[in-house]
């Protein structure tokens, strides 16, 4: 099986099972030479999963993997030498200093002695790790331990990179400079398979876009044509002294162009044309409901995933919480 020049994944009806759980089910998808491509959906959705076949860390179960035109559905070793891979949890050895470590991920690749040195110094230096070279990756943070573990994934300058949530439970500042070194290896032509929970990571990085829940691709497309059925519309947030789901309820009638809806504790007002806040203030204070907050709200990725999914963004969000930093600020 063949890819055209211009593919650099061809995944088709790709399956995995582990026991009674279907974890990925029946996916088909293609990443174009150069792409940065997101796989976006919630913890469990199928993600890690998917990456760990493409890279040869899982068996599928049924399917088909193709990587620049290299069949690798039998033999998943087989373009190993074009790839570069960054788990979600980090495979370097904590007893080895990070300079070690790179030199010894570069030998696994067959770099020379002087070559693998020179390039290992040359990352560190790229991801500010220069100071720390020396010291044991025991002892690294969890963001330096994060941009190690990317530096050792590019040492050999693959053409494609898979990120597995490269961002999630690391601090603000080096989730920053974690996606800053994805666009710009982005931006020098490597194809990057990025996953994330993180909605606004994934609408910042990426050109396409899957959608995946319980194993399954729900759409994929291009940012831009996903940000089209909700650009031009006009939203509005107020929160308000009291009130509830009744409150919509009485919204509607009185104001027929506008779409009411209770959103945690907040009324979102929705309309193809600009709103107009001033008669919907005055509607509420005359039933001694008290505005307290009035802000516009710019639709983003995270409507459109809501949409297409039904899955809440309270969900993901809670997801950000519990795995603690990293997401996009």
């Amino acid at each position: 099986m063949k890819s055209e020049n211009s593919t650099a994944i061809e995944i088709s009806n790709l399956t995995k099972r582990y026991g009674e759980v279907l974890a990925v089910n029946d996916i088909s998808f293609t990443v174009k030479k150069g792409e940065l491509f997101g796989f976006l959906g919630p913890n469990g959705a199928g993600k890690t999963t998917t990456i760990n076949m493409l890279t040869g860390l899982a068996r599928l179960d049924a399917g088909k993997i193709n990587i620049s035109g290299i069949d690798c559905t039998r033999n998943p070793k087989a373009a190993q030498h074009l790839i570069g891979v960054v788990p979600d949890e980090s495979n370097l050895y904590p007893e080895l200093t990070g300079f070690e470590n790179l030199c010894f991920c570069a030998a696994l690749y067959g770099m020379r002695k002087a070559e693998r040195q020179k390039r290992a110094r040359e990352l560190l230096e790229t991801f500010g790790l220069t100071e720390a070279a020396d010291r044991k990756f025991a002892g690294y943070s969890k963001g330096m331990k994060r941009k190690l573990t990317i530096a050792a994934g590019i040492i050999h300058k693959p053409p494609i990179l898979f990120l597995d949530e490269p961002t999630t439970g690391i601090d603000v500042a080096s989730a920053r400079q974690v996606r800053q070194i994805t666009a710009n290896l982005h931006r020098v032509g490597t194809t990057v398979f990025l996953t994330t929970h993180y909605i606004e990571e994934a609408e910042r990085l990426c050109e396409r876009i899957a959608f995946i829940v319980n194993g399954r691709i729900i759409k994929t497309d291009s940012v831009i044509n996903l940000l089209q059925p909700v650009q031009g519309k006009h939203v509005m947030l107020l929160s308000v002294s009291n009130g509830g789901a009744k409150l919509c309820e009485d919204l509607t009638p009185a104001f027929p162009g506008y779409c009411f809806q209770n959103a945690q504790g907040q009324i979102r007002i929705e309309s193809s044309n600009p709103v107009n806040i001033a008669p919907i203030v005055r509607f509420l204070e005359e039933r001694g409901i008290e505005v307290t907050e009035a802000r516009r709200y710019l639709p983003s990725l995270e409507d459109v995933f809501i949409q297409v999914t039904g899955i809440e963004a309270g969900l993901m969000r809670k997801e950000k919480e519990k795995a603690g930093g990293g997401g996009p600020q």
